[in-house]
């Protein structure tokens, strides 16, 4: 989708945007070419016209495949497909961030199950890890259905699957809300590797409750987040990896952050940053998505996973866009606990 950003002000008051491309899944393929270096593709759908191909652009210079891309004929007015908005405020102190979608009738969103040769592109072509998330899944009554099919082949061919459970009230609101939420969220979490969320994605989308947690979901309790994701792992066996960001909100600009992390029996937890000065912190779970999964698939290692994703994701909110502007070398510095001293 394209991400229209009033900067320092706000959208009801706005003379000028500046745009950026987005979304969950994309945030997550970029982050992984751009900053650690793999090769990713996005499968998604455009209309074949200026937007669209502005949105190709921006995929281009994020370095990601867009082989995968689906072209829908444009119909001059988007009455029956259009591509995807989303006005976004980044927030400054006691102002919290604000999102407001536009995304009814995206190309994306009327993807069929069939639309896409999944045995092709895990079999033949043998990708090794599928990404998508709680998002994707809100957007239409068929986007669940396509997200099942991905991942029924991806089980079939040996491709691991993560899920990034997201959860937006604004994109369940008139589809049946929390409740709809969570039957869609359980029927797909039982083909998924690595979870991810955070307290109230769980909560939410899989009706798991956090103890420790109050109902402003801004005291973080960290045997609270234990609690839960071994409740989450007795209920989905085939979680192998749960993972979750920590997130304290002292004000839009201020957070403590860090991130936890279950697998083989045991809890790992990332460095705590506490006061992490923020610019704008959209995009900072799917940077901790991409430097998990990295970590997962470089070294095996989960300490050293969740350790990367903190990093990449706290770097990730220094700069504007809902994609990451940083580089390995930054996050395997901030990994070892280097300081914001000049570089030069």
């Amino acid at each position: 989708m394209l991400r229209l950003d009033p900067g320092e002000g706000r959208i009801r008051t706005a003379r000028q945007f500046r745009a950026w491309e987005g979304g969950g899944e994309y945030n997550v393929a970029r982050g992984l070419r751009r900053c650690f270096g793999l090769r990713t593709a996005v499968v998604t759908a455009f209309v074949d016209n200026e937007v669209g191909r502005l949105l190709e652009d921006l995929v281009l210079q994020g370095g990601v495949d867009t082989s995968f891309v689906q072209w829908a004929k444009d119909d001059g007015v988007g009455r029956t497909v259009r591509n995807g908005l989303n006005f976004t405020e980044r927030g400054f102190g006691v102002r919290g961030a604000v999102g407001v979608s536009d995304r009814g009738l995206s190309a994306a969103s009327q993807l069929r199950p069939d639309s896409v040769d999944w045995d092709h592109l895990f079999g033949t072509l043998g990708v090794r890890w599928l990404h998508t998330g709680g998002i994707y899944a809100a957007l239409s009554d068929t986007t669940p259905d396509v997200v099942e099919a991905a991942m029924e082949a991806a089980h079939r061919h040996g491709t691991i699957v993560s899920y990034d459970l997201n959860y937006r009230p604004s994109l369940w609101k008139s589809i049946g809300g929390k409740e709809r939420a969570q039957e869609v969220n359980r029927r797909l979490a039982r083909y998924v590797n690595v979870m991810i969320g955070n307290e109230e994605d769980f909560t939410a989308c899989l009706g798991l409750e956090v103890p420790g947690v109050d109902e402003s979901l801004t005291d973080l309790d960290v045997r609270g987040f234990e609690q839960m994701i071994a409740k989450a792992v007795q209920t989905y066996p085939n979680f192998a990896v749960v993972a979750t960001t920590l997130r304290t909100v002292r004000s839009a600009t201020v957070n403590d952050w860090g991130a936890v992390a279950y697998a083989d029996g045991k809890f790992v937890q990332a460095t705590h940053r506490p006061a992490l000065e923020i610019l704008d912190r959209v995009g900072g779970g799917d940077s901790f998505a991409s430097g998990l999964i990295y970590g997962l698939l470089t070294t095996g290692d989960v300490q050293t996973a969740v350790e990367y994703g903190a990093a990449h994701g706290a770097l990730a909110m220094t700069t504007p866009g809902d994609t990451s502007m940083a580089s390995l070398r930054e996050v395997e510095s901030l990994v070892r606990g280097a300081g914001a001293r000049v570089q030069r």
